[in-house]
C-alpha cells in the first residue's frame, strides 16, 4: 500500500510592493495627505491591525483603498505603536512601592525602526506605476522621504499578511 506524505511549508508567499514613508504626522493626517496628492481614497478600516504581546494589546492604524478598475489594493499602516504602561518599583520598605508611567514603542516591522508609515500595494498586475507614486508622495510637504523596500530581505514580513 502506498503512503502519501503531505508537506506543508511555512513559506507563505504574497506578492506585494512596499513603500516606506518618513513623516511625523498622525496616521489619519497622512492618509488625508496621500488622498489629496496621490488621488487615492484611503479610508480607516473598521479593525486595526492587532497583536498580543506580553499581556498587552498592540494596535497599528490601518487605512485601505481597493481600486476595482486597476485591481489594486493600497494599505497604509503605521509602523509605530506607543503604549503607556504602569511600572511599579519597590522603595525599600515592606509595603511601599512607587508607580510610574512608562511609554513602550512597538514596531510592526522591527528591522525598520526609523520608518513611520508603510504603504503596501497588492496588485493582480505584474507592475505597479511605482515611480510616479513615489514622486507624488515625495511632493507632499510633510513627507521627509518615501522609497521602495525590497520585501525579500525583511525578516518580519509575515506581519504584513493580514487578509
Amino acid at each position: 500500500m502506498a503512503n502519501y506524505k503531505l508537506v506543508l511549508g511555512d513559506d507563505i508567499r504574497e506578492e506585494f510592493t512596499l513603500i516606506a514613508i518618513h513623516c511625523s504626522e498622525e496616521a489619519y493626517k497622512m492618509a488625508y495627505l496621500i488622498n489629496n496628492c496621490v488621488s487615492l481614497r484611503l479610508h480607516r478600516c473598521r479593525k486595526d491591525l492587532d497583536f498580543s504581546e506580553k499581556d498587552a494589546e498592540i494596535t497599528f492604524p490601518r487605512f485601505e483603498f481597493e481600486d476595482m478598475i486597476e485591481y489594486t489594493t493600497y494599505d497604509l499602516l503605521a509602523n509605530k505603536s506607543k503604549i503607556v504602561g504602569v511600572r511599579t518599583a519597590a522603595k525599600g520598605e515592606l509595603f511601599e512601592s512607587e508607580a510610574s508611567e512608562e511609554v513602550v514603542t512597538n514596531y510592526l516591522l522591527p528591522e525598520l525602526k526609523t520608518v513611520d508609515f508603510l504603504l503596501k500595494i497588492t496588485s493582480d498586475y505584474e507592475q505597479v506605476p511605482l515611480r510616479k507614486l513615489l514622486l507624488d508622495i515625495n511632493k507632499i510637504n510633510e513627507v521627509i522621504s518615501a522609497y521602495n523596500i525590497e520585501t525579500d530581505r525583511l525578516k518580519s514580513k509575515n506581519n504584513l499578511i493580514f487578509e
